[in-house]
């Protein structure tokens, strides 16, 4: 259900948002972007949508631990993991084996050589807000599955992360973002149980990001472009 009303949420942000500045400048969308995601959060904070306070999160599933010689597994983290690999796969094979992806791939590339070869450009753009969307919205529920309360404000943090976890892994490729993921996540959980670094393990997302832009920007698998001029 979350994804399917968070699809239907992008794909209106899309139209309404985005759509109309597609031919304006770059910077442009970007601070459209910032705006709307300030404009749902603090429209969810008004009394009569959600509300400011935190509220507690559902226990959807029942809450079960097994330590495996003092590594305590909740069964929590082990359905987190594994769904978001089954998500992963299945949005690659989508990426890569179907004909929207196909479309997907070929307008990212270049719009206006996909536009000559028939692809519906507002169709796919459209298709692909939906499918970002459906996929922040089982993120969602997923991140919350795990902490005790949940507000309005949450997803602020977890989106810039999750930005530093693309460009970590490599801007454009799926199993880059998966790894980012994976290795910001491993950093910030051991600089928790070091002594004098618990309190950075926020920062060191931002450190990371710092250091890829300066000495490799394409990301860990991505593949460096060389510009025309």
């Amino acid at each position: 259900m979350s994804m399917v009303v968070c699809a239907l949420i992008g794909m209106a942000i899309e139209y309404l948002a985005y759509r109309p500045l597609r031919r304006r400048p770059k910077l442009a969308v970007l601070i459209t972007a910032i705006g709307v995601s300030l404009f749902i959060e603090y429209t969810c904070q008004n009394a009569h949508v959600f509300g400011a306070a935190p509220r507690k999160f559902p226990d959807l599933i029942p809450a079960l631990t097994w330590n495996l010689g003092g590594l305590v597994i909740e069964l929590n983290q082990v359905l987190v993991f594994v769904t978001t690999a089954l998500l992963v796969i299945l949005l690659r094979l989508i990426v890569q084996k179907t004909k929207v992806g196909l479309a997907m791939r070929a307008l990212s590339f270049n719009e206006q050589a996909a536009a000559l070869m028939g692809v519906n450009i507002d169709s796919i753009i459209s298709f692909t807000f939906g499918l970002g969307s459906a996929l922040a919205g089982a993120g969602g529920i997923l991140f919350a599955m795990n902490y005790a309360s949940i507000d309005p404000l949450m997803g602020i943090q977890t989106g810039l992360k999750a930005f530093v976890a693309a460009v970590l892994g490599g801007i454009g490729s799926l199993s880059g973002a998966a790894l980012g993921g994976i290795i910001l996540g491993l950093l910030e959980t051991f600089a928790g149980g070091i002594p004098g670094l618990s309190n950075y393990r926020d920062g060191i997302a931002y450190a990371i990001l710092i250091l890829i832009l300066l000495f490799r920007p394409a990301g860990l698998l991505g593949k460096p472009e060389t510009e025309k001029v």
